[in-house]
């Protein structure tokens, strides 16, 4: 037992902003996540961590492949509803758009920003939680980074422009919340 204060540490931690994932699962085990981060890129590993109560803990663990949907700023109607504690165990993902990843086959979500798909790699204790480290066999996200030099704004004359950029839902202090570009 430790001597530090629970509220007083989730207060504290929950100061460091971070974005919100969904994981799935090939049987349709889904669970919002705000503990994850990227690990390695050779080998491309990620870990996320789950609480030991969580009917996903064993789901995910028992799976053995899963997948990491990265929620854009208009994903936090799914983050509610996937982070609801004693939801329906069938059926989570049918009001949800989506489809299998091709390597795992657990459902990424449609819309997300990117989509990682995992197998297993190693999990550690992590007190209440485990920490479930993936090694990446296949990304679905952005075409790549903006090209060097590539001046940002609005499109060159007579281009078309694209679709608004969407940024990713972000939890901090306890709430979703959207990230805006700072003022120069």
């Amino acid at each position: 037992m430790s001597d530090v204060d629970q509220a007083a540490f989730r207060h504290a931690a929950g100061q460091f902003p971070g974005g919100i994932v969904v994981v799935t699962t090939s049987g349709g085990h889904a669970m919002t996540v705000s503990a994850f981060a990227s690990v390695s890129l050779e080998p491309p590993l990620v870990l996320f961590c789950a609480e030991k109560i969580a009917r996903f803990h064993d789901a995910v663990l028992e799976a053995g492949a899963w997948a990491v949907s990265i929620l854009a700023e208009d994903g936090e109607k799914t983050a509610r509803w996937l982070a609801t504690r004693g939801r329906p165990l069938e059926g989570q993902l049918d009001e949800l758009p989506h489809h299998p990843g091709p390597a795992t086959g657990a459902p990424v979500l449609d819309g997300a920003l990117a989509a990682l798909e995992c197998q297993t790699f190693a999990v550690y204790d992590g007190g209440d939680h485990s920490i479930v480290v993936g090694r990446v066999t296949a990304v679905d996200g952005p075409a790549g980074p903006p090209a060097r030099g590539a001046a940002p704004g609005p499109p060159a004359h007579g281009a078309a422009p694209g679709p608004p950029a969407r940024g990713p839902l972000i939890h901090h202090a306890g709430r979703y919340r959207r990230l805006r570009a700072a003022e120069d």
